[in-house]
Order: structure tokens, then C-alpha cells, then sequence
């Protein structure tokens, strides 16, 4: 059975933990980046969450090996601040429904209670 992992901040990876999911903290987006690139060479790991905010520090190459190869799978975790459910505004509803699109590969209507 392969693992799952994530990279995220110090606030967020001690949820992950208690929840039994191996975690590693990383500062900035560079620090994240060199995490991933060790992670993505680790045949025991199946998925690889990375914090959102990090995404942006994956460079050409690193993000064509991600492509390229089968397993781990690399998913974006979306960051809590960009997730405040209580005033979900058109903006926000539309970057969940991306997020679902993308993970179920089709569009689903978001609306209130």
C-alpha cells in the first residue's frame, strides 16, 4: 500500500498528522519545492498534497516530471483562507467548482441552503 503525504505550513500540517497522514512543514514556497522533488522520488508514496500557496514555486522541469510519471499523484490542497464557507461570494464559488471539476472531471452547481 502506497502513502499519502503533504506539504504544507506549520498551521496546517499538525491537523494532517493527527489525522495519520505523514506531514512535512515547510516555510516558503522554495522550501516546499525541494521537499516535493526528494518526495517525488520516493516509491513508497502514492499522493502528494501540496499546499496551494506552494504551487507557484514548481518550476518547467519539476512540473513535467510530475506529468510524466504515474505515480505519486501531486493534488493541490486549497489553502483555508480561500475557503471561508461562511460568506461564499461568486469568486469563491467558482474556484470550489474548479477544484471539482478537476477532481471529478465534471461541473457541479454550488448554491446556498
Amino acid at each position: 500500500m502506497y502513502k499519502v503525504v503533504v506539504i504544507t505550513d506549520k498551521n496546517t500540517v499538525y491537523g494532517f498528522r493527527l489525522a495519520g497522514i505523514e506531514g512535512y512543514e515547510a516555510e516558503t514556497p522554495e522550501e516546499a519545492k525541494k521537499i516535493l522533488v526528494s518526495l517525488l522520488n520516493d516509491d513508497t508514496i502514492g499522493i502528494i498534497g501540496l499546499n496551494e500557496g506552494f504551487v507557484s514555486a514548481i518550476d518547467q522541469r519539476t512540473q513535467e516530471k510530475i506529468d510524466s510519471v504515474y505515480r505519486p499523484i501531486v493534488v493541490a490542497l486549497p489553502v483555508r483562507e480561500k475557503l471561508d464557507l461562511d460568506e461564499l461570494g461568486q469568486a469563491k464559488r467558482s474556484y470550489l467548482a474548479r477544484l471539482i471539476r478537476k477532481a471529478i472531471g465534471f461541473d457541479i452547481t454550488l448554491g446556498k441552503k
